[in-house]
C-alpha cells in the first residue's frame, strides 16, 4: 500500500500549508482595528464582506486559513481537494491584489513596492492549480 498522497505533492503542500496555517493561527487574536483594515481590502474584491463586523470577519479569516492550512498538511486529505481549496483561496488573494488601489503599477499587473506582499501570493495559486491539474491528468496504476 502506497502513500495516501503522491510524494511529489509533499513539498508544495508542506510549504503552502505551513505558511497558511501559521497565518491563520496568528489571526486568532486579531484586534478590531487590524481586522477592519484587512476587511476593507478584502471588501474591494468581495463587496459582500463589508456587511460583516470586523470581529466576525477576523474570526472567519482566521478559521478559514487555519482549516485550509491543516487540510494541506494532513496527508489523508486528497491532493485534488486540498488543491481545489488552495486555488479558491489564492484566487481571492490575487483578486484582492488586483482590486486594491496602490498595489499595482500603471499596467494593473506588476506590483508596486506596497503590492509585493500581496502579489507574491500568486505562488499559492500556482501550487493549487498544480495539485488539481496533476490529479486530473494522472493515470491510476492497476
Amino acid at each position: 500500500m502506497g502513500l495516501p498522497i503522491k510524494l511529489r505533492h509533499v513539498p508544495p503542500r508542506l510549504a503552502a500549508g505551513a505558511f497558511i496555517l501559521n497565518s491563520g493561527l496568528n489571526k486568532r487574536e486579531l484586534d478590531d482595528e487590524s481586522a477592519a483594515g484587512m476587511q476593507d481590502m478584502a471588501a474591494r474584491a468581495f463587496p459582500q464582506l463589508k456587511d460583516m463586523s470586523p470581529k466576525d470577519f477576523g474570526k472567519l479569516l482566521s478559521t478559514s486559513e487555519t482549516a485550509l492550512g491543516a487540510a494541506l498538511l494532513v496527508p489523508i486529505v486528497p491532493s485534488w481537494l486540498a488543491g481545489l481549496g488552495l486555488t479558491a483561496f489564492s484566487t481571492g488573494l490575487v483578486r484582492m491584489y488586483l482590486k486594491t488601489p496602490g498595489m499595482t503599477q500603471e499596467d494593473g499587473i506588476r506590483p508596486t513596492a506596497d503590492g509585493t506582499g500581496l502579489a507574491k501570493d500568486a505562488w499559492l495559486l500556482g501550487i493549487g492549480l498544480g495539485l488539481v491539474l496533476d490529479a486530473m491528468t494522472s493515470r491510476k496504476k492497476k
